[in-house]
Order: structure tokens, then sequence, then C-alpha cells
């Protein structure tokens, strides 16, 4: 019987102990991933009970909660909405987060860590719940340049300090406002998210950090002539054969100049020439006289094929590996399978820009607690160092050539007064069904002033400039005048 008596014991003590790890684990362990589960309704009707926390620019609120007499007690709006959309994304019953309203929710709801002691407080004294500001990085100069620079195209402008990697504006076009999806009417809501879903223009992507990336065209040859310099393949005057057609090795397929004509005159030309004319051949020459993966690595170590938060999850560039010398060729001057976001564009002209160093890019400077108190503070934190900070230099001095030569591809970007450094790209995108050619896509980076940078842009155009302006321009005007109003917007500060 003793022994019968032992082994229920021993039965039940375990059980208990079972009981209490599970309930260990989904208070305290899984608490917050149960939170933030997107089927939590309870969560989800809670958040309404409390004010939600501004999100911040500049100390203005663009992002903030109202109340009203409804059940909700209530109701988020955005003030600029359009402006902000790719900062501050949605808020919404009906449809989930987006943007800074879903990286930084924890705060923004009161639910975060570091306001444990505050919620303790707040029901002991029985004050209203409520959450914390969120204090962006973002420069209302500098945002709304960016978004009245891109009127009327398609695509994305992402502007950083190059010094803290704080980006000062992000915009992605066409936008949308949240407000349309963050009313109390459900009904409302879900209308509008249809139509924005089911638009050609898909407003509802942010472009300037996710979708379907893009190919980044001769931007992505400093990714090439970085891999050169710092491995001491090549300098700025190193010179390589320049004829109109470059045969690709073991293929049928030709290589050809965007003038399709020889890299300026003469059999030879050199990396700096090419830089500034924005020549292919020369640069497939070069990649293919490096390592296969020279210059993917080099892509890797500034930030392509990396995961980022900055706090928003940031869709990984792409560069892979080429599998035989033909694809060396055509993805060392941005096309092939490589593929880019605008912020990781930015990156690179910011790498060069700060002597070699890419700061991790941020788009959060403080979260503030509701008695203003700063609960957290974000540092400036190195990201990756590619290269030295002596070919930082050389490719900030051959960027500046592109833009301060007359016929360098960048000269709409110079700037009196100041010393601009910067890369065009136009990228080709292939055939469609009917075996018409695709638009291309039309780039530009750099940054500003060259002897103290203060700013690195990327600006992209998608389809040449769309539809309304005929898909007619080039990277020489279009995206290049976009990139000149942003660096102006912020020296003027």
């Amino acid at each position: 019987m003793n022994k019968q008596l032992k082994s229920i014991s021993r039965t039940v003590f375990g059980m208990f102990i079972i009981l209490f790890f599970a309930v260990t684990m989904i208070q305290f362990v899984n608490a917050d991933a149960l939170r933030a589960n997107e089927l939590n309704q309870r969560t989800q009707k809670n958040s309404y009970k409390v004010e939600r926390g501004s999100i911040l620019v500049d100390g203005d609120p663009v992002a903030y909660s109202t109340p009203t007499d409804d059940e909700y007690r209530f109701v988020r709006q955005y003030s600029d909405g359009k402006l902000y959309a790719p900062v501050t994304g949605y808020y919404s019953r009906r449809q989930g987060m987006t943007g800074l309203e879903a990286a930084m929710n924890e705060d923004l709801s009161g639910t975060s860590g570091a306001q444990f002691f505050s919620r303790i407080m707040r029901t002991i004294t029985g004050v209203e719940p409520q959450g914390s500001a969120v204090e962006t990085t973002i420069s209302p100069a500098v945002q709304e340049a960016a978004m009245q620079a891109m009127k009327g195209y398609d695509g994305a402008v992402v502007a950083i300090e190059p010094r803290t990697g704080r980006i000062l504006a992000m915009v992605s076009t066409p936008s949308f406002d949240p407000s349309l999806l963050s009313s109390n009417n459900d009904a409302d809501i879900i209308a509008n998210y249809e139509k924005l879903n089911s638009s050609s223009k898909r407003p509802l992507v942010n472009r300037a950090i996710a979708g379907d990336l893009y190919h980044p065209g001769s931007t992505y040859k400093l990714i090439t002539a970085a891999a050169a310099i710092e491995s001491g393949k090549a300098t700025p005057k190193s010179t390589f054969d320049n004829p109109a057609a470059l045969q690709l090795p073991q293929s049928s397929a030709e290589m050809k100049n965007a003038s399709r004509t020889t890299c300026g005159g003469g059999a030879k030309v050199s990396l700096q020439q090419a830089l500034v004319y924005s020549c292919n051949i020369p640069m497939a020459e070069l990649a293919m006289s490096m390592d296969r993966d020279a210059v993917p690595n080099m892509a890797h170590a500034f930030g392509f094929d990396q995961d980022l938060s900055i706090p928003l999850e940031v869709t990984p560039s792409n560069a892979p590996p080429p599998l035989d010398q033909a694809q060396v060729a055509i993805s060392s001057i941005g096309q092939l399978d490589v593929r880019a976001t605008p912020l990781q564009m930015a990156m690179v002209s910011a790498g060069i820009a700060n002597g070699g160093k890419v700061m991790k890019p941020q788009l959060v400077d403080q979260v503030i607690a509701p008695d203003l108190r700063v609960e957290k503070d974000f540092t400036p934190e190195v990201f990756s160092t590619p290269i030295s900070a002596d070919t930082a230099k050389t490719l900030g001095g051959m960027m500046e050539h592109v833009v301060s030569d007359n016929d360098g591809t960048g000269h709409m970007a110079a700037i009196d007064g100041v010393r601009v450094a910067g890369k065009t790209g136009t990228a080709e995108n292939g055939f469609d069904e009917s075996g018409a050619e695709r638009p291309f896509t039309l780039w530009f980076t750099g940054f500003a002033p060259v002897n103290d940078p203060k700013v690195a842009i990327a600006v992209v155009i998608a389809d040449g400039g769309g539809v309304a302006h005929q898909n007619v321009g080039s990277s020489y005007d279009l995206p290049t005048a976009v990139g000149k109003q942003v660096m102006e917007a912020v020296l003027k500060q």
C-alpha cells in the first residue's frame, strides 16, 4: 500500500513540477511573444484602453491618439499622413500594424519592460495608463524636400547622416494616408485597405527598405571599384582595353556601354574615366581580373545579404556569388541577380563618406516616458568596416569627379560652393511577355560635402520616371535632380 501511495505522490509531484514550468513559460518567458501575437484579441482590445504614445518628428507628434466616445476610447490619427507613412506605418484594429507602430509597439502601448514600474505606480495611484512617445531621427525639412522632389515618380529616397547612421529622410512614393486604416469603423477600414492593397501602384509597400528590390545598375560599380582598390588590384589610374563591345566568356552574348560606343576616345580607358562616364566594359574587365567572389564579398561587407533592423525590418539586398566569368561581368555592373534597397545603396555612400566605416542606420533617437523621462537612448553603432580610410578617400575623390566634371554623368547634382560626390545608375529590366523592353530603373547615390560629409543619399525612380513622364529621362537628370534637392535641404539646416 505504501509503495502505491509513494508512486501516486511522485506522479502528483511531477505533475505539479510540469504545471509550474508551463505557467512560468506562459507568464514570463513567452509573455511578450503571446502579447504581440496578432491573433491575441485580448491584447488588441486592451490596447485601446491605453492612450497610445505619440511618434514624434523634431518633437512634434505625427502619429497620436485622441479620445473618443465609443467603446474603444481612443482613435489613432496621423498628421501629414502621406509624408510620414513610410516611417510611422499604420496602427489598425482590422489590419494590424506596420512601420514604427509595429516595431516600437511595446513602447508605444506601455507594455515594454522599461515601463514595468511605471505601470505598477499608475495602478496604485489610479492614474490612467499611457504609452511612451518615440522620437524619430527624421528631419521634417529633409523629409518634405524628398517628398516634394519625388512628386509624380514611383520610387524612394533615403538620406543618412554618415557619422551617426541617423536616417534624416525616408520617402516611398506613391504614399498613402495611414488614417484611412486607423478609424474605429470596421467597414471603412476594410474598404480602404482593399482599395490600397489592390492598387497597381502598391502604395502600402515601403520601397525604401522592402518590396521587390531593384537592380542597382551602375551605382553598384562603387562596390566593384571598392573591391579592386581595397585589394590593391587597381587604382584610379589603372587602364583597361576600350572596345565598343565585349564578348562575354563562354557565351554568345555581348556587353556594351550605355552609349553603345567606346568609353571616351582611345584604345585604353582608366578606372577613373570608367566611373565618371559610367562605362560597363572596363568594369566588367576589372571584375573578371579578380577572384570570382571578390565583388559579392565586398557587397556583403557593406551590408548585402545581411539582416538589418532600423528598427523596421529591412529586406536584405542580394549579391549572390556568380557561377562563371560571364556572370562575374554582368553582376559587376549591378545587373543579373543583384538587387538592392535604396537604404542599402545609401549605406554604401555613407560608408565611403565616413572613412570606410558603415554606421548602423537608425530611425529612432529616444523613447520618452509620459513623465518626460528618457527611457531609452539610441547611440551610434558601427555596422561594418568594409574598406580602409585610404580606399574610402580614393573612392570619394573618384565620385567627386562624377559630379564636378562637365562630362560626368552626375554633373546635375553639383551644388554651388559645395564639393559633392555621386554616382548614377541606369538598370535594365529585360523584356515583357510581348518582347518590348521594360522601362529602366534610375538611380543616384552620393554624399556632401566631400570634405565634411553631412548627408549620404540614395534615390531610385522606377520605370524610368513612370508613365506620367512617358518613361523619358535618365539617371543623368531625374534621380540626380532629386538627390541635389535633398542634399541642399540638409546643408541649409
